[in-house]
């Protein structure tokens, strides 16, 4: 057995994320870092000597550099699968994760979109369970997916009577 076995759903494919959940990512990385270094880099020229601005500048291009080429990957590990009797979510491009939710067990499902979600068409589907793990999201789902899966597992839950 692989290790992608280990995290293959069973005897089903994984349904993946919108490309609109990349290109969101792919610009939010340098947006969000950016802000972060830049207030960095105030404080670093005002307390410290100029070359440590350098060193700044040069760890926050290589850190941004270094997320922008670790996003598609990521990216590309995300996946569901829903079966008869339960949900199955991967993530993770290390630290990789397999997560099985069984509609019994699922107690609420909410479908979420910020203001920059909205502005992709993006949407995140959250599964809250009655497990001590709590919550399983799928972000990054077209808003019509994002309705039909919600749909979806509030119709399996009914049926299976879970608390939903």
């Amino acid at each position: 057995m692989t290790q992608d076995d280990l995290f293959a759903p069973p005897t089903t494919h994984w349904q993946r994320l919108s490309p609109n959940y990349l290109k969101l990512k792919l610009l939010l990385i340098p947006l969000n870092w950016g802000v972060l270094f830049a207030a960095a880099g105030v404080a670093v020229y005002f307390l410290a000597p100029r070359w440590a601005l350098w060193v700044l500048i040069g760890v926050a291009v290589v850190w941004i550099g270094w997320r922008m080429w670790r996003a598609p990957r990521a990216f590309r590990r995300w996946g569901f699968a829903e079966r008869d009797e339960d949900v199955y979510v991967t993530r993770g491009l290390w630290h990789r994760s397999l997560q099985c939710v069984p509609y019994g067990r699922m107690q609420l499902v909410e479908v979420q979109s910020g203001p920059i979600e909205q502005r992709f068409g993006l949407a995140s589907v959250q599964m809250i369970t009655s497990s001590t793990a709590g919550t399983v999201t799928i972000p990054g789902l077209t808003a019509s997916d994002a309705a039909a899966l919600r749909d979806r597992l509030i119709a399996r839950g009914e049926q299976q009577q879970a608390g939903i």
